[in-house]
């Protein structure tokens, strides 16, 4: 049985920065990074955008060449799937029956994309888009491919819509709910994006739900709406998000449900067993202390830096500020804190400039930012959040008055 100091399961975002952090504070002990897909740890985001778009080739968004793992003595084991974890013998298990033990565990799996429940989800052509090879097989259809239906009007739903747009692909996306981005943004931003959207030709259907996949000789052909409404398609693509690969750790016995539920430093109710990233359900300051997922490569990160700093007697908790970012078209969203539970929200300049910002306030306190092509309101909108600051909304919405003159 081979054995480690440090095994740290999953090689996303999360996983490989676990095991740099690790060797940045001078853990000197041995380490395994184990991932599920064929490939050394890469990044997520451009796979809907610049990879999908082809404008990136796969070596360019490798998170480290190869031969930094190997410098750092980090032993990276791909196509290795965990399929049980031994808390007590301190021993997870692979899906070939090889026994690996560990000293501290480290989950870091993320998710795996929610599929569709109806007749017809696991047709050929119908695609999510999570990993490397996702994205292969969908751009390996695309010069069959005359029509595309993506379901889910979320980041990834437009983000996909955007770059086949691009590439001359007529469009048809389908959201259940009245607008897009609705459990993330505003109504203002959800808005000035369907207005873009359309604009270049995709045919965005709201409150709209979906029937089935329609087949024929065991590929999809189109998307069957509830009103019995056929969208022709030879591709669909599926973006409703991720259900957190954490089942290992649950029946182990670790504490959770839609997640793995973790401490301030990312520990879980297992002995020596940390989660990070996408599968770890966390008190978050910025949630008014709400146990959330956050799925983004900025919690990724800082969470995998509090578990090495944890492990190397600087242990302090989680409380980085959340941020993100979308791009679409030539429209560069970055949003900073979280919207959710708002109760209040303020425009700051002009959607029809492409050019503006939404500030969300609850109880008369900032909380969030999204910034459309608005770099400086995100630089400087992150103090107002992270101070909680009170700002009266009409001076917010004066784009005039620069944000760092409200901190």
């Amino acid at each position: 049985m081979q054995q480690f100091d440090i095994v740290i399961v999953g090689a996303g975002h999360a996983g490989a920065q676990a095991a740099i952090a690790l060797r940045q504070r001078k853990f000197a002990g041995t380490i395994a990074l184990i991932g599920d897909e064929p490939d050394l740890p890469y990044e997520r985001p451009p796979l809907s955008k610049e990879y999908l778009a082809q404008d990136k080739p796969f070596e360019r968004i490798l998170l480290r060449p190869a031969a930094f793992w190997a410098d750092k003595q980090i032993t990276v084991l791909t196509g290795t799937r965990i399929v049980a974890i031994d808390a007590e013998a301190h021993r997870v298990t692979t899906a070939d029956g090889a026994a690996i033990g560990y000293g501290t565990l480290i989950w870091a799996t993320g998710g795996a994309p929610r599929r569709l429940s109806c007749a017809g989800h696991d047709l050929a052509g119908v695609h999510a888009v999570r990993t490397r090879a996702d994205v292969d097989r969908l751009m390996a259809e695309l010069p069959t491919t005359q029509r595309v239906v993506v379901i889910g009007g979320g980041y990834i739903g437009l983000e996909a819509a955007a770059v086949l747009t691009k590439l001359g692909k007529p469009v048809t996306l389908v959201e259940a709910l009245p607008r897009v981005l609705a459990r993330v943004a505003g109504e203002p931003l959800s808005r000035f994006y369907e207005a873009e959207h359309r604009a270049r030709g995709v045919d965005i259907r709201l409150a709209t739900q979906v029937d089935c996949i329609v087949e024929a000789e065991g590929r999809a052909t189109g998307v069957r709406l509830a009103d019995g409404t056929v969208l022709p398609g030879e591709m669909v693509i599926v973006g409703i998000g991720i259900v957190p690969a954490v089942e290992p750790l649950l029946a182990a016995g670790a504490a959770g449900g839609n997640g793995v539920a973790v401490d301030a430093t990312c520990r879980t109710s297992l002995p020596d067993v940390f989660a990070i990233g996408d599968c770890a359900l966390h008190a978050n300051a910025f949630a008014d202390g709400a146990a959330i997922r956050l799925e983004s490569v900025q919690n990724a990160n800082d969470q995998a830096t509090v578990v090495a700093k944890a492990l190397t007697g600087a242990a302090e908790g989680y409380a980085a500020v959340p941020w993100f970012w979308s791009n679409q078209y030539d429209l560069k969203l970055q949003t900073v804190g979280l919207s959710t539970g708002h109760d209040a929200a303020v425009l700051r300049g002009d959607p029809a400039t492409r050019s503006f910002s939404l500030v969300y306030l609850r109880d008369g306190r900032v909380i969030a930012l999204d910034c459309v092509n608005a770099v400086k309101d995100y630089v400087q909108g992150r103090a107002l959040v992270v101070g909680g600051a009170r700002v009266a909304p009409d001076r917010l919405a004066d784009a005039a008055v620069p944000l760092k003159e409200m901190a």
